[in-house]
């Protein structure tokens, strides 16, 4: 008998590591992503019943994929759809260990063929279907792909928890309703949906590298399968240049990651780390990913992946921070505000600005995007704010700008290192 914390704990971890995979699976077999989630769901519900009860098992992940999917199988048999093919259905069964007959198995078959073969990409292409907003089809593929919760999903894309709720409900309801096939697109419908799939991809980077919530600041996981799938997508669409800027990004920052954090788990800013420890065969993929990616521009300007690598690219190429190219950095961020208009690419540059000509030549800047209604509870605004201040002398207003920092943040280790910066303004006025 397994204790109800241990039980909780198992759980949580099992749907945080494993439920991208789980809900694709399932959608693989019932053809509907939100029907998919809720026996996905379901699943955690039976493990809260029975390994308290049982014990947990040696393989949780597996446990809740086998009575998922026996519960999906169960969906289909009493809808009588016709969806996989005999020889994925025989390899399902065997590996739930159904007991179901011949005639149940036959009412279970049709033809299944696409470009890739990847249940987790059908699912983001899914859930990126043009019948969609923008909005939504980024906040539905955070969810059933890195098992967020709705509170965590709004953080990252700066709106409040009810508003995110609201679209991801609609989003579901949308997809259903339009009987959106889970299937991938035909290569010649690819395009108009590439540049939501690779904001998706990234956004689940970005969940790993800089977690919203919990108590671990990296999500090495996460990492991983972006990249998996950015390399998947960067085979689905060779010639587009995004799909190899975006690869390029995530290879050089997640280069990084040994570095990132102490033997605690506490976050090393990137100005301390021990650059002994970056990965160098993921500098060299990612510089290649990046060169690849500029060879494809032709006579057009790079797009947003693509200038983020390049300043990533800054930063690897320096055996120092203080040899970082800071002036290079500012220029390609300049090039990516007018691109993008968005106010947290202007936030990174006015820290570029701050490097590169002192940090009173980028408060003012900061002090303008505190007015921008978007940045409101961005935690890495006062965040910046404090940094500047305390380069300037000006630790009072420092400490409070790190407290604020620390009251919205939303990973306990992010909330830690601001308390402490306020302590150290506080000790050392």
């Amino acid at each position: 008998m397994a204790a109800d914390g241990a039980v909780r704990r198992a759980v949580d971890a099992a749907w945080r590591n494993d439920s991208a995979r789980l809900v694709a699976s399932v959608a693989r077999i019932v053809r509907d992503v939100g029907l998919a989630e809720e026996l996905a769901q379901d699943a955690l519900v039976a493990a809260l019943e029975h390994w308290p009860r049982d014990g947990i098992p040696d393989n949780p992940a597996a446990w809740l994929m086998t009575v998922a999917r026996r519960r999906a199988f169960d969906r289909r048999r009493h809808a009588g759809i016709a969806a996989a093919s005999h020889d994925a259905i025989g390899q399902d069964l065997q590996a739930l260990g159904a007991d179901l007959t011949p005639d149940v198995v036959d009412t279970l078959v049709a033809a299944e063929a696409d470009p890739v073969g990847d249940d987790l990409l059908r699912l983001i292409f899914t859930a990126c279907h043009p019948v969609l907003s923008t909005d939504a089809r980024v906040a539905l593929t955070l969810k059933l792909l890195c098992g967020l919760g709705t509170g965590e999903i709004a953080r990252a894309c700066l709106v409040s928890e009810p508003a995110m709720a609201q679209r991801i409900v609609r989003a579901k309801r949308t997809l259903s309703t339009a009987r959106v096939p889970y299937e991938l697109p035909p290569r010649e419908e690819l395009g108009p949906r590439l540049a939501s799939v690779l904001e998706v991809v990234y956004l689940v980077f970005n969940e790993g590298y800089a977690a919203t919530r919990g108590e671990d600041w990296l999500r090495p996981a996460l990492c991983d399968e972006a990249i998996r799938l950015g390399r998947l997508l960067a085979e689905l669409a060779p010639a587009e240049p995004e799909a190899y800027g975006l690869l390029a990004l995530m290879e050089l920052q997640a280069s990084r990651t040994a570095a990132r954090t102490g033997p605690e788990g506490d976050p090393i800013l990137l100005a301390d780390q021990n650059r002994s420890r970056w990965d160098r065969v993921a500098i060299e993929r990612g510089l290649d990913a990046l060169a690849h990616a500029e060879r494809l521009l032709g006579d057009h300007g790079p797009g947003p992946y693509a200038l983020q690598a390049a300043i990533a690219a800054c930063h690897a190429r320096a055996p120092t921070a203080p040899d970082t190219d800071w002036r290079r950095i500012v220029r390609l961020y300049d090039a990516l505000a007018q691109l993008t208009g968005s106010p947290v690419v202007e936030l990174n540059r006015a820290v570029a600005i701050g490097m590169a000509d002192g940090p009173a030549a980028a408060l003012p800047i900061v002090e303008r995007l505190a007015a921008h209604p978007a940045m409101a509870r961005y935690h890495w605004l006062p965040s910046v704010e404090g940094d500047l201040l305390e380069k300037l002398g000006r630790r009072e207003e420092a400490r409070r700008a790190y407290d604020r920092a620390a009251d919205l943040a939303g990973n306990a280790r992010e909330k830690a290192l601001l308390r402490s910066r306020s302590q150290a303004m506080r000790e050392h006025p």
